[in-house]
């Protein structure tokens, strides 16, 4: 069975980041609408959005971990977690404050959740292996 120590912290981690991310994507659709160009606000949108996805795939690993009794299914909401700070914070930097150098970090984001949501899905169909 899982400990409170395994899956608390990514339940209050993951719900953090939700926290943040409804905070981001209300700052972008009042403060920024005006003040970016719509590529650059789009860019920052889809950051906002994969954000919310990725902090609810955290709780939703710690969930699980509780659930199965299985440690180990909160590594992939770990993952998430490095993939929000790699894709949405790259996203970002790229729409406040034109850090284009940033660009070749999203993409490596976006490989990181897709690592993290197969890494869970591997631990919920192989169980014990």
């Amino acid at each position: 069975m899982s400990t409170n120590a395994t899956y608390r912290p990514i339940l209050a981690v993951g719900s953090l980041m939700a926290g943040l991310g409804v905070a981001a994507g209300a700052f972008g659709a009042h403060m920024l609408k005006t003040m970016l160009e719509p590529p650059m606000l789009a860019a920052y949108d889809t950051g906002t959005r994969y954000q919310m996805y990725h902090a609810f795939g955290m709780i939703l690993t710690g969930m699980a971990a509780r659930l199965f009794g299985d440690p180990r299914l909160v590594t992939a909401g770990w993952i998430f977690a490095v993939g929000m700070v790699m894709f949405s914070r790259s996203l970002y930097g790229i729409s406040l404050a034109g850090q284009r150098w940033m660009g070749p970090i999203t993409p490596l984001g976006g490989l990181t959740f897709i690592i993290g949501w197969g890494l869970f899905g591997w631990r919920l169909w192989c169980g014990s292996c």
